[in-house]
Formats: C-alpha cells, sequence, structure tokens
C-alpha cells in the first residue's frame, strides 16, 4: 500500500519487526504526482494547512487523517516534508522562505519475531 505523510517514524514500524531496510528518495512535485497517479494511495497527512497546500502543489486531493499508521513489508510512504517558519493557521500557501519536498520510502521488513 502506497501512503502519504508528513512524517516518517520508527513507530511506525511494526511491533515485531527486527530488521527492515528503509530506501528514501527525493522525488520532484511532478514524480510526486505521477507517483501517486499510478498507485491507489491513503493519506496520513495530520495537520490541515499542510494537506491543502500539498494539494495546491500535487493537484490532487489528500486527506487529512491523524490516525495512527503500522506499516508492513512491501508499504511505501510519499512524505510530504515541510520546510521553514511554523504554518499561520488556516494558510493555503507557502509563507515567504517555506519549501516542500517530496521523499518517497520504500520499505523492506527483512526479519519478524516469530
Amino acid at each position: 500500500m502506497v501512503y502519504v505523510t508528513n512524517a516518517f517514524s520508527l513507530n511506525m514500524l511494526p511491533d515485531n519487526c527486527v530488521l527492515a531496510h528503509i530506501l528514501v528518495t527525493k522525488l520532484s512535485p511532478d514524480n510526486a504526482r505521477e507517483f501517486l497517479r499510478g498507485n491507489n494511495f491513503q493519506s496520513y497527512i495530520g495537520h490541515p494547512d499542510l494537506a491543502s497546500i500539498a494539494s495546491n502543489i500535487l493537484g490532487m486531493s489528500l486527506a487529512v487523517n491523524r490516525q495512527t499508521l503500522t506499516v508492513k513489508e512491501g508499504d511505501a510512504l510519499l512524505v510530504v516534508q515541510y520546510r521553514g517558519p511554523r504554518l499561520p493557521e488556516g494558510t493555503t500557501t507557502l509563507p515567504e522562505g517555506a519549501t516542500i519536498e517530496f521523499w518517497l520510502v520504500d520499505i523492506f521488513i527483512e526479519d519478524e519475531e516469530r
């Protein structure tokens, strides 16, 4: 499954995971858009303003979802990484000096406790 998130955390790995390989690749906005168009995905972006800005950049709707995400073998995350000052509440555009980066995180869980 593909998930769109605003972060990647080791807490997203399953409790019984003892070995995982994580491959991180930076994508352009165009490549991120094409990646999402080619896959079914679920949004796990926890911040409404970031979801709105990323939706505008990608030209597709990204829902706000604050549920806890636990990944499985073969899952991928498209991380919407905000860099800049704190977003003003209700904003739909990036503040001056702020950027959005898109990072593809491929997860390979090689070993699980049995």
